[in-house]
């Protein structure tokens, strides 16, 4: 039977299970099968913070959504075109999210008595009818993968296992994604033990090959290649971005990497990443508790390091007294915060943007400390490799800002050519710095650094510590005028990084009615926003701050070119605050605090709201 495919421009899926079922490794591969397809793209993983939920509860649903398509995309898309639902329980907790006419992926096998009272089902939603609107596929997944390999070496747990490649191999018909890759990549992952690899590929067959003949599917999708500027690229989570932002920022400074860190849900990813590039003069401390792990790179950077240390927001409170420690003995240092639903230990695998005003003020005294912050995956890399540049050419620990959307979420990475990033210019005084009256280690540089001497380097012996320093000499002083300088120097040093920031740039208009000003993450749910309220004749444009501290010189001028400002934050309103002292205006906010990054929607909903 000859089938349709449709050409359209984009597409959002959602595969949805219970935490055993491999919806994240499902979902990574479709991503990468996408990204190999030249699309743009777009995800955001969602699973439990518990490490294992009773089987078939709705607290155990873990969840992969990806948007695709032929055009720039920014975000993972606001609700899911298809839903692949494994069991009653992803059925419960992801319909509300389905577009209206969706399609519904079932594993009808999944769909036991038991199963539907966990989920809190009173009758079964592929019989009842209570799924009318939607297209459903109510495919036996377990028993077409038991009849697939009734001749396998693989236990029938083994062998039930196998169905999420069922459901990624009609997902690949579905949508015309190579199986190749997949193919490739289980056969190395499981090089030790073929008879999974064979498994799983016949799976994954035995699915793409059930969309080809079974008659229940008409039609597939296909999504053209996207338009994107020519280059090399891949697809990257934020976090590996970040790790190799920071490698990349220690090569052109002539420098080796020191990560001090403890694994912490959703940053751990980076000391993972870093640990495996050893041949590129990376060293990683896996700390017996967060206070260790940036003691350890405080020390590390005192050596000559280029020095860092990655942890979320929990992590940043035990830090918090080491961080002061590296604001006044001024050494470089880049602090990864991958931000996550708080307070305490709050909820660990969802995201939030809480952490910018324990960022920018978050320590005892007037101690200031240059804030960068990522607005998608592919970012992190840049604004890594900038942290790195600004913590050793001012001498400061810098705070870098990502969260776990953006840290765990993936999009396509156009790898730059090293040739065309800037060299790192690291100077170290050697000996011959050494003046009549000995080593001056607070003598100041144009930007108002202190020198960064090695210890051990003969004639540069000097004082350390967390006491204050006297001006110039370093001598230890309670002098109250000599603090009264030291803390306007150090606060001055940060302000002269504004010298960093290239122009704003205005997504829109320069003038009009209504600014929408973000940061971090909700860059790729704000830039969708305007652009559909752009689309209907509407006055609004967009500026994103990458630097949130100190704020870009330009920020006042260009707000006063405005009506009114909006401010979306996955927070209750902690730029807002800064900006309205910054401004002095009233601004419009937009907050949530649901562990879930902003739909696009919402937005344009708030803009539509100020504008009538």
């Amino acid at each position: 039977m000859a089938k349709k495919v449709i050409s359209i421009n984009e597409a959002t899926i959602r595969f949805a299970g219970d935490s055993g079922d491999g919806m994240q490794l499902t979902g990574t591969r479709f991503t990468e099968a996408t990204a190999i397809v030249g699309n743009d793209l777009k995800t955001i993983p969602n699973y439990p913070s518990e490490i294992r939920a009773p089987l078939g509860t709705l607290a155990g649903v873990s969840a992969f959504q990806l948007m695709f398509g032929s055009q720039r995309v920014f975000t993972p898309g606001d609700l899911p075109d298809t839903l692949v639902a494994m069991n009653p329980a992803a059925l419960k907790v992801h319909l509300r999210d389905l577009k209206k006419g969706g399609t519904i992926l079932a594993n009808s096998n999944a769909f036991t008595t038991k199963n539907l009272k966990m989920a809190g089902w009173e009758t079964n939603p592929l019989e009842d009818g209570s799924l009318e609107g939607f297209t459903v596929f109510s495919i036996e997944m377990s028993r077409l993968v038991k009849i697939a390999l009734e001749s396998s070496d693989l236990t029938s747990k083994g062998i039930e296992r196998t169905k999420n490649m069922f459901a990624l191999g009609v997902l690949f018909w579905m949508y015309n994604r190579p199986i190749e890759p997949t193919e490739e990549w289980l056969r190395k992952k499981f090089e030790s033990n073929p008879s999974i690899a064979e498994a799983n590929i016949t799976a994954m067959k035995t699915g793409f090959n059930y969309g080809e003949t079974t008659e229940i599917f008409t039609t597939s999708y296909a999504v053209e290649k996207a338009d994107l500027p020519k280059g090399k690229y891949r697809n990257i989570t934020g976090n590996v971005a970040v790790a190799y932002g920071l490698v990349t920022a220690a090569e052109k400074a002539g420098k080796e990497l020191f990560l001090g860190s403890y694994p912490i849900t959703p940053a751990s990813e980076i000391l993972h990443t870093l640990s495996s590039l050893r041949n590129h003069g990376v060293k990683t401390f896996q700390a017996e508790d967060e206070i260790a792990g940036i003691a350890s790179a405080i020390g590390a950077s005192y050596a000559g390091d280029l020095a860092v240390t990655t942890t979320s927001g929990p992590g940043m409170a035990l830090k918090t007294e080491a961080i002061g420690l590296a604001i006044i003995t001024e050494l470089p240092l880049v602090i990864v915060n991958v931000q996550r639903g708080g307070p305490s230990t709050g909820m660990p695998t969802k995201m939030e943007q809480s952490d910018l005003l324990q960022a920018v003020h978050g320590r005892n005294s007037d101690a200031q400390i240059p804030v960068i912050a990522a607005k998608d995956p592919a970012d992190c890399f840049e604004c890594a490799f900038e942290a790195a540049r600004v913590a050793m050419k001012y001498m400061t620990p810098v705070i870098l800002l990502s969260d776990g959307y953006l840290g765990q979420g993936s999009g396509p990475w156009q790898i730059p050519d090293p040739k065309k990033l800037p060299k790192i210019e690291v100077n170290h005084p050697d000996s011959s710095d050494r003046g009549e009256d000995g080593f001056m280690p607070y003598s100041r540089d144009e930007n108002e650094a202190r020198p960064w001497a090695i210890p051990g380097t003969e004639g540069l012996e000097h004082r350390i510590g967390g006491l204050e320093k006297e001006n110039i000499t370093g001598m230890v002083s309670q002098d109250p005028d000599n603090h009264q300088l030291m803390t306007d120097i150090r606060a001055r040093k940060v302000e002269n990084i504004k010298q960093e920031i290239p122009p704003s740039e205005i997504h829109g208009d320069s003038k009009g009615k209504l600014l929408v000003v973000g940061w971090g993450s909700t860059h790729g749910a704000i830039h969708v926003a305007i652009d559909r309220a752009r689309a209907k004749g509407l006055s609004v444009s967009q500026l994103h701050l990458r630097w949130v501290s100190p704020f870009p010189s330009d920020i006042k001028a260009i707000c006063d070119e405005f009506d009114e400002i909006l401010i979306p934050e996955v927070n209750s309103g902690q730029l807002a605050m800064l900006l309205k002292g910054e401004l002095a205006r009233e601004i419009h906010q937009l907050n949530i605090v649901r562990g879930e990054p902003f739909r696009a929607s919402e937005i344009e909903e708030k803009i539509n709201e100020i504008l009538g």
